[in-house]
Formats: structure tokens, C-alpha cells, sequence
């Protein structure tokens, strides 16, 4: 079959092991990133498997219409970016592996490394120091404080326990069933949304964005944080209400934020007003950006190619479309 993966930014994929699972395939890889229907169309005109890395490119209805040869897209995690009736309409299945029984620790370890880089300064004392300054400023310890977690799954719970390990006071916000299995996991839960919002030293989001969070974080929200406090977005840039986290930083609630995720990525504007703040960290989308977890992740992606080309295909997100397509 003929196989294209897309948005593979350094050529990483080839050199994993998973790799070799794709043997006998002709596998076309491409190391930049378009989003131009057009453009795409061109690319993909031979493709029969689609391989996409997280969200990178959107695969709406116009371009799923010219591409006759299409049968499988295969990804892992959520799909906010894949149009799934127009795939099933046309005769594509969409396999990708909710992954829920699998912790994320390269998403839990970056969102810890980004706390402990926010609240000590590192990048700012480093930046200082590379200019000829000595100490800039003074850190805060995290013993002691509040750690937030505003959703309470497979990172969130992580997070949590680095927290507590840390001597933190870890406290959650979620939806119902998730808050129940923080509160059976041992941690306090926040009395009302109002609360967890003032309440806390650090907080982390670690959710999914669908339509009922998006926007989740409101301006309001953002307001009632401690001047102190530090903001850490490592889920999706959607969760919070646009604009409304620049506004917050430049009215001093919270005080810092160290975000990993934009509304457009790849973001390539170094006058982004997220970066041209000297209390904001920002990172390119690392959080699962590791060898150990891309090997996790394209066992899987390629294990569902290998199971469609023998007639099996497996992690159906539309399984309308199986008697059409199999």
C-alpha cells in the first residue's frame, strides 16, 4: 500500500523501531507542514494510508473529496481535526487508539519541567546570565503551596503525584466521575470552580478538548488567580477563552504562565504576544515529543496499517463505514 505520513518535522520516525512494522509498504514521509487544500490534494493524490501526528494538519471535507484513492487514516488520541462524516461519506475508515489505559509521563514530565522552570525563573535567570547579568530575581519555593489540577485523568493524576512528591497540597476541579476517582485516589477536592480558581498557587489544566471544554476558562476564571500564581497549559490552547489568558497576564492574575499549546500551530510569529511576555514560558508543542513516547505511539498507529492490510482493522472511531470499506 501506498502510505504518507504527514508533518514528521525532523525525520524522526524513520529511525524508530516501530518503523520496521511498515516493511514492505511504499512509505513517502514529509518533514514540513501545509495545510493548503490544494497543496495537500497534490501530495495525496496516490495515498491509500494516511498516517497524521496528533493535530498537525485538518482533514476537513474538501480535501477528503479529492483524494479517491484515501481507504485508512491512522493517528492516536483524539480527532478534532479529522472530519469523520465526510471520511465515512467517502469511504474512509478513521482507526485511532484512545490510548486510555496508558499514562502519558513525557506530557506529565514536560508540564513538571515547565513549573519548576516558572517558578524559579530559569529561563529568564539563564537568558540574564548569558548576557552578562548575575541574579535577576528571586524564586519561590513549591513545599508547602497549592497545586491545581483542573482535570483529572491519565496526565492530571500524574501531575498530581509529582506534586504531592514535592510536598505540594494537591487540589482538583473536574467533571463528577473525575473528581470521584481523585477523591478515591486521596486528594482534596475544590469546593466550587470559584475556590479552585483562588485558591491555588499553581495551576495545571489536563484536559481533552471537546465542545463542552472549550472555552472552559474564562476571563472571570483567570481574574480571581493569586497575582503569585502560575498558569500551566500543557493540554490544548482551546480550553481557554480567546484572548483571555494575554489579558489576564497583562492585568497581573494570574502573575506567570508556561504554556506549551496555541490556537495555531505551528505557531512561526515571534511577535505572538504570548511570547513577547518576559512572565510566560513557552514551548512548541513538546509535551509528547520524546523518543520513549513517539515508540509508544507509532507501535500503535502502525500496528492499526498492518491490522487494515490484513483485512482486521481495529480502533474503528467510524465503524459506519467497515461494510463499504473493508
Amino acid at each position: 500500500m501506498n502510505v504518507t505520513i504527514l508533518d514528521d518535522y525532523f525525520d524522526t520516525l524513520r529511525g524508530l523501531p516501530c518503523f520496521r512494522k511498515l516493511d514492505g509498504h511504499a512509505v513517502t514521509v514529509w518533514n514540513d507542514h501545509v495545510q493548503d487544500v490544494d497543496a495537500l490534494a497534490e501530495r495525496l493524490r496516490d495515498t491509500e494510508v494516511l498516517v497524521l501526528i496528533r493535530e498537525r494538519t485538518q482533514i476537513r471535507a474538501p480535501l477528503v473529496a479529492r483524494l479517491p484513492k484515501l481507504r485508512l487514516i491512522s493517528q492516536r488520541s483524539v480527532y478534532p481535526h479529522i472530519d469523520i462524516d465526510a471520511c465515512t461519506e467517502h469511504g474512509v475508515i478513521v482507526s485511532s487508539n484512545q490510548h486510555a489505559d496508558s499514562p502519558s509521563y513525557a506530557a506529565a514530565e514536560l508540564t513538571w519541567g515547565l513549573v519548576i522552570a516558572a517558578i524559579r525563573q530559569i529561563p529568564q535567570q539563564m537568558r540574564a546570565l548569558q548576557a552578562g547579568r548575575w541574579q535577576i530575581g528571586m524564586g519561590r519555593s513549591l513545599r508547602g503551596r497549592t497545586l491545581g489540577i483542573y482535570g483529572y485523568g491519565r496526565i492530571g493524576a500524574e501531575v498530581a503525584r509529582y506534586g504531592a512528591a514535592f510536598g505540594m497540597k494537591v487540589l482538583v476541579w473536574a467533571r463528577e466521575a473525575s473528581l470521584q476517582r481523585a477523591h478515591e485516589d486521596g486528594w482534596d477536592i475544590a469546593p466550587d470552580k470559584h475556590v479552585f480558581f483562588e485558591s491555588c498557587d499553581v495551576l495545571s489544566l489536563h484536559m481533552r478538548l471537546v465542545n463542552d471544554t472549550r472555552g472552559i476558562v474564562t476571563a472571570e476564571d483567570l481574574g480571581r488567580m493569586k497575582p503569585t500564581a502560575l498558569l500551566v497549559n500543557t493540554s490544548r490552547a482551546g480550553l481557554i477563552a480567546p484572548g483571555a489568558l494575554e489579558q489576564a497576564l497583562h492585568t497581573g492574575r494570574p502573575g506567570m504562565a508556561a504554556v506549551d499549546v496555541y490556537d495555531e500551530e505551528p505557531l512561526r510569529d515571534p511577535q505572538h504576544p504570548l511570547l513577547c511576555m518576559p512572565n510566560v514560558i513557552c514551548t512548541p508543542h513538546i509535551g509528547y515529543v520524546t523518543e520513549d513516547e513517539y515508540e509508544i505511539q507509532f507501535s500503535d498507529i502502525f500496528d492499526q496499517i498492518v491490522s487494515y492490510a490484513a483485512g482486521q482493522p481495529i480502533h474503528v472511531v467510524n465503524p459506519a463505514v467497515l461494510p463499504s470499506a473493508v
